[in-house]
Protein backbone atom coordinates (compact mmCIF):
# COMPACT_ATOMS: atom_id res chain seq x y z
CA UNK A 1 0.00 0.00 0.00
CA UNK A 2 1.27 3.39 -1.02
CA UNK A 3 2.61 5.27 2.37
CA UNK A 4 1.56 8.99 2.81
CA UNK A 5 3.66 11.74 1.87
CA UNK A 6 4.01 13.02 5.08
CA UNK A 7 5.38 9.41 5.86
CA UNK A 8 8.15 10.45 3.11
CA UNK A 9 9.01 14.20 4.00
CA UNK A 10 11.38 14.89 6.80
CA UNK A 11 12.54 18.90 6.31
CA UNK A 12 14.96 18.18 9.47
CA UNK A 13 16.78 15.25 8.61
CA UNK A 14 17.20 16.53 4.57
CA UNK A 15 15.87 19.06 2.36
CA UNK A 16 16.85 16.86 -0.56
CA UNK A 17 14.20 14.68 -2.36
CA UNK A 18 14.29 12.79 -5.79
CA UNK A 19 10.98 12.25 -7.59
CA UNK A 20 9.84 10.35 -11.04
CA UNK A 21 6.25 10.61 -12.67
CA UNK A 22 5.44 8.54 -15.66
CA UNK A 23 3.50 8.56 -18.41
CA UNK A 24 0.18 6.07 -18.18
CA UNK A 25 -1.31 5.71 -22.04
CA UNK A 26 0.67 3.21 -24.09
CA UNK A 27 4.39 3.84 -23.90
CA UNK A 28 5.66 6.69 -25.73
CA UNK A 29 3.43 10.28 -25.06
CA UNK A 30 6.08 12.50 -25.03
CA UNK A 31 8.39 10.64 -27.36
CA UNK A 32 7.99 8.53 -30.61
CA UNK A 33 4.32 6.78 -30.81
CA UNK A 34 5.06 3.81 -32.31
CA UNK A 35 0.83 2.95 -33.06
CA UNK A 36 0.34 6.38 -34.56
CA UNK A 37 3.62 7.31 -35.98
CA UNK A 38 3.34 10.77 -34.36
CA UNK A 39 6.44 12.55 -32.63
CA UNK A 40 5.86 14.13 -29.10
CA UNK A 41 8.89 15.23 -28.37
CA UNK A 42 7.48 18.69 -28.09
CA UNK A 43 6.03 17.88 -24.94
CA UNK A 44 9.14 17.64 -23.30
CA UNK A 45 9.71 21.16 -23.68
CA UNK A 46 6.16 21.89 -22.41
CA UNK A 47 7.66 19.66 -19.14
CA UNK A 48 10.83 21.72 -18.70
CA UNK A 49 9.40 25.05 -19.20
CA UNK A 50 6.60 24.10 -16.53
CA UNK A 51 9.41 22.46 -14.35
CA UNK A 52 11.52 26.00 -14.46
CA UNK A 53 8.67 28.31 -13.79
CA UNK A 54 7.69 26.49 -11.04
CA UNK A 55 11.29 26.87 -9.09
CA UNK A 56 10.87 30.80 -9.85
CA UNK A 57 7.45 30.16 -8.01
CA UNK A 58 8.42 28.20 -5.40
CA UNK A 59 10.26 27.92 -2.20
CA UNK A 60 11.71 24.55 -4.01
CA UNK A 61 15.09 24.53 -6.01
CA UNK A 62 15.90 22.37 -8.65
CA UNK A 63 19.38 20.52 -8.65
CA UNK A 64 18.83 17.96 -11.59
CA UNK A 65 15.97 17.18 -14.20
CA UNK A 66 15.66 14.66 -17.46
CA UNK A 67 12.37 15.36 -18.98
CA UNK A 68 12.51 11.69 -21.42
CA UNK A 69 9.97 9.89 -23.50
CA UNK A 70 7.66 8.60 -20.66
CA UNK A 71 8.39 9.45 -17.59
CA UNK A 72 10.23 12.44 -15.91
CA UNK A 73 12.86 12.39 -12.92
CA UNK A 74 13.52 15.81 -10.86
CA UNK A 75 15.36 16.20 -7.70
CA UNK A 76 14.36 18.54 -5.55
CA UNK A 77 15.59 20.85 -2.50
CA UNK A 78 13.08 22.80 -0.23
CA UNK A 79 13.85 25.60 1.08
CA UNK A 80 11.90 25.73 4.12
CA UNK A 81 13.50 29.37 5.24
CA UNK A 82 12.94 31.49 1.87
CA UNK A 83 9.37 30.31 2.55
CA UNK A 84 9.34 31.49 5.70
CA UNK A 85 11.24 34.74 5.15
CA UNK A 86 8.18 35.52 2.40
CA UNK A 87 5.69 38.62 3.60
CA UNK A 88 2.12 38.06 3.32
CA UNK A 89 2.74 40.66 -0.16
CA UNK A 90 5.46 37.69 -1.66
CA UNK A 91 3.18 35.14 -0.33
CA UNK A 92 0.37 35.96 -1.97
CA UNK A 93 2.29 37.50 -5.05
CA UNK A 94 3.78 33.89 -5.51
CA UNK A 95 0.42 31.75 -5.44
CA UNK A 96 -1.42 34.19 -7.88
CA UNK A 97 1.11 33.34 -10.56
CA UNK A 98 -0.23 29.82 -10.39
CA UNK A 99 -3.91 29.58 -8.85
CA UNK A 100 -6.31 32.96 -9.17
CA UNK A 101 -6.52 33.11 -5.05
CA UNK A 102 -9.69 34.12 -3.69
CA UNK A 103 -11.56 37.40 -3.22
CA UNK A 104 -9.77 38.66 -0.17
CA UNK A 105 -6.36 37.63 -1.69
CA UNK A 106 -7.22 39.77 -4.58
CA UNK A 107 -8.48 42.67 -3.01
CA UNK A 108 -4.89 42.32 -0.62
CA UNK A 109 -2.85 42.36 -3.54
CA UNK A 110 -4.52 45.39 -5.13
CA UNK A 111 -3.84 47.36 -1.99
CA UNK A 112 -7.53 47.45 -0.85
CA UNK A 113 -8.02 48.42 2.99
CA UNK A 114 -9.49 44.67 4.21
CA UNK A 115 -12.15 44.59 6.67
CA UNK A 116 -11.41 43.07 10.19
CA UNK A 117 -12.94 39.57 9.18
CA UNK A 118 -10.59 39.68 5.74
CA UNK A 119 -7.89 40.51 7.48
CA UNK A 120 -8.21 37.10 9.46
CA UNK A 121 -9.36 35.21 6.74
CA UNK A 122 -6.12 36.61 5.23
CA UNK A 123 -4.02 35.33 7.97
CA UNK A 124 -5.39 32.24 7.48
CA UNK A 125 -4.75 32.01 3.46
CA UNK A 126 -1.64 33.04 3.57
CA UNK A 127 0.19 30.67 6.02
CA UNK A 128 -1.97 28.07 4.24
CA UNK A 129 -0.36 29.60 1.00
CA UNK A 130 3.50 29.81 2.56
CA UNK A 131 3.02 26.00 3.39
CA UNK A 132 1.84 24.31 -0.11
CA UNK A 133 4.77 26.88 -2.08
CA UNK A 134 7.22 24.73 -0.20
CA UNK A 135 5.67 21.38 -0.23
CA UNK A 136 6.70 18.85 -2.87
CA UNK A 137 3.13 17.44 -3.48
CA UNK A 138 2.05 20.84 -4.68
CA UNK A 139 4.97 21.38 -6.70
CA UNK A 140 4.43 18.15 -8.80
CA UNK A 141 0.56 18.57 -8.65
CA UNK A 142 1.38 22.02 -10.50
CA UNK A 143 3.95 19.96 -12.36
CA UNK A 144 1.90 17.71 -13.79
CA UNK A 145 -1.54 18.79 -13.98
CA UNK A 146 -1.42 21.68 -16.96
CA UNK A 147 0.89 19.30 -18.91
CA UNK A 148 -2.20 16.47 -18.95
CA UNK A 149 -4.23 19.06 -19.55
CA UNK A 150 -2.23 20.10 -22.91
CA UNK A 151 -1.82 16.64 -23.62
CA UNK A 152 -5.56 15.59 -23.39
CA UNK A 153 -6.19 18.87 -25.09
CA UNK A 154 -4.05 17.79 -28.09
CA UNK A 155 -5.30 14.11 -28.03
CA UNK A 156 -8.78 15.78 -28.05
CA UNK A 157 -9.71 13.11 -25.01
CA UNK A 158 -9.97 12.82 -21.50
CA UNK A 159 -8.39 10.80 -18.66
CA UNK A 160 -5.09 10.25 -16.90
CA UNK A 161 -1.77 11.52 -18.24
CA UNK A 162 0.41 10.62 -15.42
CA UNK A 163 0.53 7.12 -13.35
CA UNK A 164 -1.43 8.21 -10.55
CA UNK A 165 0.90 9.26 -7.42
CA UNK A 166 4.16 10.55 -8.52
CA UNK A 167 7.67 8.37 -6.13
CA UNK A 168 9.89 10.29 -3.86
CA UNK A 169 12.58 9.29 -2.24
CA UNK A 170 14.47 11.62 0.31
CA UNK A 171 18.41 12.11 -0.42
CA UNK A 172 20.17 11.98 3.47
CA UNK A 173 23.54 12.66 2.35
CA UNK A 174 26.16 14.46 0.07
CA UNK A 175 26.72 10.51 -1.50
CA UNK A 176 23.07 9.98 -1.93
CA UNK A 177 22.52 13.64 -3.89
CA UNK A 178 25.78 13.56 -5.62
CA UNK A 179 24.92 9.94 -7.14
CA UNK A 180 21.05 10.73 -7.46
CA UNK A 181 21.67 13.51 -9.43
CA UNK A 182 24.02 12.02 -12.01
CA UNK A 183 22.05 8.76 -11.93
CA UNK A 184 19.26 11.63 -13.54
CA UNK A 185 21.69 13.48 -15.74
CA UNK A 186 22.97 10.36 -17.18
CA UNK A 187 19.17 9.26 -18.18
CA UNK A 188 19.48 10.23 -21.52
CA UNK A 189 23.07 8.56 -21.91
CA UNK A 190 21.61 5.50 -20.64
CA UNK A 191 19.16 5.18 -22.56
CA UNK A 192 20.69 5.80 -25.99
CA UNK A 193 18.88 9.00 -26.63
CA UNK A 194 21.90 10.87 -26.59
CA UNK A 195 25.77 10.45 -26.70
CA UNK A 196 26.72 13.00 -24.71
CA UNK A 197 25.67 15.04 -21.82
CA UNK A 198 26.08 18.13 -23.83
CA UNK A 199 23.69 17.13 -26.30
CA UNK A 200 20.95 15.62 -23.54
CA UNK A 201 18.37 17.42 -24.72
CA UNK A 202 15.44 18.69 -21.78
CA UNK A 203 18.39 17.90 -19.39
CA UNK A 204 19.67 20.00 -16.22
CA UNK A 205 23.34 19.06 -17.37
CA UNK A 206 22.65 20.35 -20.74
CA UNK A 207 21.97 24.04 -18.96
CA UNK A 208 24.71 23.53 -16.67
CA UNK A 209 26.87 23.13 -19.52
CA UNK A 210 25.88 26.04 -21.39
CA UNK A 211 26.05 28.15 -18.63
CA UNK A 212 29.52 26.78 -17.86
CA UNK A 213 31.02 27.52 -21.60
CA UNK A 214 29.71 31.51 -20.68
CA UNK A 215 31.05 31.37 -17.09
CA UNK A 216 28.20 30.94 -15.62
CA UNK A 217 25.77 28.92 -13.84
CA UNK A 218 22.00 28.45 -14.74
CA UNK A 219 19.97 31.12 -12.95
CA UNK A 220 16.97 28.75 -12.61
CA UNK A 221 19.15 25.70 -11.34
CA UNK A 222 19.67 25.04 -7.74
CA UNK A 223 23.88 26.34 -8.20
CA UNK A 224 26.93 24.35 -7.04
CA UNK A 225 28.90 26.59 -4.46
CA UNK A 226 32.40 24.39 -4.05
CA UNK A 227 33.34 22.53 -1.03
CA UNK A 228 31.30 23.57 2.71
CA UNK A 229 32.81 26.36 4.31
CA UNK A 230 31.21 28.52 7.02
CA UNK A 231 28.25 31.54 6.30
CA UNK A 232 28.14 29.63 2.41
CA UNK A 233 25.05 30.63 0.44
CA UNK A 234 22.62 28.09 -0.31
CA UNK A 235 23.58 25.36 -3.19
CA UNK A 236 25.66 22.10 -3.83
CA UNK A 237 28.35 21.94 -1.76
CA UNK A 238 30.86 20.65 -5.15
CA UNK A 239 32.40 22.26 -7.23
CA UNK A 240 30.76 22.26 -10.55
CA UNK A 241 33.28 21.68 -12.80
CA UNK A 242 34.24 18.85 -10.96
CA UNK A 243 30.74 17.37 -11.07
CA UNK A 244 30.74 18.37 -14.68
CA UNK A 245 33.92 15.95 -15.51
CA UNK A 246 32.36 13.09 -13.12
CA UNK A 247 29.27 13.14 -14.75
CA UNK A 248 31.37 13.03 -18.41
CA UNK A 249 33.82 10.49 -17.14
CA UNK A 250 30.89 7.97 -15.84
CA UNK A 251 29.27 8.89 -19.26
CA UNK A 252 32.04 7.96 -21.56
CA UNK A 253 32.04 4.35 -19.36
CA UNK A 254 28.29 4.02 -19.81
CA UNK A 255 28.29 4.15 -23.66
CA UNK A 256 29.59 0.61 -24.89
CA UNK A 257 30.61 2.56 -27.86
CA UNK A 258 33.66 4.72 -25.98
CA UNK A 259 35.92 3.66 -23.77
CA UNK A 260 36.47 5.88 -20.70
CA UNK A 261 37.82 5.96 -17.22
CA UNK A 262 37.24 8.06 -13.83
CA UNK A 263 40.22 10.51 -13.92
CA UNK A 264 42.17 11.65 -11.25
CA UNK A 265 39.92 14.53 -10.22
CA UNK A 266 36.95 12.32 -10.04
CA UNK A 267 38.78 9.91 -8.25
CA UNK A 268 39.55 12.28 -5.96
CA UNK A 269 35.61 13.51 -5.36
CA UNK A 270 34.18 10.04 -4.92
CA UNK A 271 37.24 9.12 -2.26
CA UNK A 272 36.31 12.18 -0.22
CA UNK A 273 32.33 10.53 -0.70
CA UNK A 274 34.09 7.19 0.38
CA UNK A 275 32.27 5.69 -2.69
CA UNK A 276 34.50 2.97 -3.91
CA UNK A 277 34.89 3.46 -8.21
CA UNK A 278 33.31 0.00 -8.41
CA UNK A 279 30.11 1.11 -6.87
CA UNK A 280 29.74 4.25 -8.75
CA UNK A 281 28.68 3.12 -11.86
CA UNK A 282 26.57 0.68 -10.26
CA UNK A 283 24.96 3.52 -8.23
CA UNK A 284 24.79 5.84 -11.43
CA UNK A 285 23.12 2.94 -14.01
CA UNK A 286 20.91 1.02 -11.08
CA UNK A 287 20.01 3.82 -8.39
CA UNK A 288 15.68 3.42 -9.32
CA UNK A 289 16.51 -0.23 -9.25
CA UNK A 290 18.92 -0.58 -5.59
CA UNK A 291 16.86 2.56 -4.07
CA UNK A 292 12.75 2.64 -3.09
CA UNK A 293 12.94 4.63 -0.38
CA UNK A 294 15.05 7.05 1.40
CA UNK A 295 18.72 6.79 0.41
CA UNK A 296 21.87 7.67 2.80
CA UNK A 297 24.25 5.64 4.94
CA UNK A 298 22.75 3.80 7.84
CA UNK A 299 23.21 6.53 10.64
CA UNK A 300 21.36 8.82 8.66
CA UNK A 301 18.47 6.51 7.84
CA UNK A 302 18.11 5.75 11.18
CA UNK A 303 17.85 9.07 11.90
CA UNK A 304 15.36 10.11 9.62
CA UNK A 305 13.24 6.73 10.94
CA UNK A 306 13.38 8.15 14.55
CA UNK A 307 11.72 11.27 13.09
CA UNK A 308 9.10 10.23 11.08
CA UNK A 309 8.52 7.44 14.13
CA UNK A 310 9.08 4.11 12.16
CA UNK A 311 9.31 1.39 13.66
CA UNK A 312 11.36 -0.50 10.91
CA UNK A 313 14.40 1.15 9.02
CA UNK A 314 13.31 -0.02 5.96
CA UNK A 315 15.73 -0.68 3.19
CA UNK A 316 18.63 -0.20 5.51
CA UNK A 317 20.19 -3.08 3.20
CA UNK A 318 20.46 -0.58 0.31
CA UNK A 319 22.95 1.73 2.57
CA UNK A 320 26.06 -0.63 1.35
CA UNK A 321 26.12 0.66 -2.22
CA UNK A 322 26.91 4.06 -0.85
CA UNK A 323 30.09 3.47 0.96
CA UNK A 324 32.78 1.79 1.07
CA UNK A 325 32.99 -1.46 2.93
Amino acid sequence: MPRPRRSQVSVEDTPMYHCCSRVIRRAFLCGDDMFSGKNYDHRRAWVEAQLLKLAEVFAIDVAAFAVMSNHLHVVLSIDIYQANSWSDVEVISHWHQLFKGTDTTKKFAQGETLEDYEQLQLSHTVALYRSRLSDISWFMRCLNEPIARQANQEDNCTGRFWEGRFKSQALLDEAAVLACMAYVDLNPIRAKMADTPEYSDHTSIQLRIKAALKGEQPNNLLPFIGNERKNQPKGIAFALKDYLELVDDTGRIIRNDKRGAISTNSAKLLTRLNIPQENWLKLTTEFGKLFHGPVGTLQELTRYCEHLEKRRRHFASCCQHLKAG
